[in-house]
């Protein structure tokens, strides 16, 4: 299991912007901040987001390697993630997979997939058998 992800954004208060609107509907939001010079030396500032409790993905502003990077997101259900592809592609998201069933996966995998502002391909899952 991932305790946490960082991914590095061109425009900080962009990406802040983006990922706010889009990670709503999962229940995901922007909780924290922290600040580099209290970490060891070259620490970057995080802008951290999560839910019930925890802090898992985290903003930093530098290189963007655009689709270096595919980050799924947990939704609780086929709704959930209708609800985030649209948030993100109303956030300025790029299409890169419609909501439905990947059933090259499993008939009972339903996702969405876009691109966020860099380029970074997100991906809201439902997983049937994970609920």
């Amino acid at each position: 299991m991932l305790d946490h992800v960082f991914i590095s954004v061109s425009d900080i208060a962009r990406s802040i912007a983006f990922y706010e609107r889009t990670l709503a509907p999962l229940g995901i939001t922007h909780v924290l901040d922290y600040n580099g010079k209290d970490g060891p030396a070259g620490h970057p500032d995080l802008k951290g987001f999560g839910a019930n409790g925890r802090v898992f993905f985290w903003l930093r502003e530098g290189v963007v390697e655009g689709r270096a990077a595919h980050v799924g997101f947990v939704a609780k259900s086929t709704e959930q993630v209708d609800a985030a592809y649209a948030a993100a592609i109303d956030a300025g998201a790029t299409d890169n997979g419609v909501p439905s069933a990947r059933l090259y996966y499993d008939p009972r995998y339903y996702a969405a997939n876009v691109l966020d502002p860099d380029g970074y391909s997100l991906e809201f899952v439902h997983k049937e058998w994970q609920h």
